[in-house]
């Protein structure tokens, strides 16, 4: 197994692949008095977009953290763990809600997790851009 830091831009192929795996993540985003917020999310990474997305609807707690923090975005991280592999994405996120963003998302969403969410008019995209990635894979 390796540990190590990656560029998110340009990741090792093992933690990439891993990334590809299905598996249930989580994102840690801020609370407005600052304490962490961690709750189970899909996540697709998209490294040569330098993102990650998670799908989401407008008016759960993690979009409100998201917005909360204003235009500069929130700093966040993304998990995932399987057995003794792990890999995390760090960044800063910003809600969309542009149509063909969040298209995009639901369909990298249906491809990693071998399912297309049900419709929600409701639904946005929490896009990352991510500053920092690090794992054991």
């Amino acid at each position: 197994m390796t540990s190590y830091a990656q560029d998110p831009g340009a990741p090792d192929p093992s933690y990439l692949s891993f990334w590809r795996e299905r598996h249930l993540c989580t994102l840690t985003t801020p609370r407005p008095d600052g304490s962490p917020h961690l709750v189970p999310v899909g996540v697709t990474y998209d490294p040569e977009a330098r993102l990650a997305r998670v799908i989401a609807s407008r008016t759960s707690a993690k979009v409100r953290h998201v917005l909360a923090a204003g235009e500069g975005g929130a700093a966040v991280a993304v998990c995932q763990v399987a057995g003794p592999r792990w890999a995390t994405l760090e960044g800063r996120a910003h809600v969309r809600d542009e149509p063909e963003r969040v298209a995009e998302a639901v369909r990298r969403y249906a491809e990693r997790y071998e399912r297309t969410p049900s419709p929600n008019p409701e639904r946005v995209v929490i896009e990352i851009s991510l500053t920092g990635a690090m794992g054991r894979f």
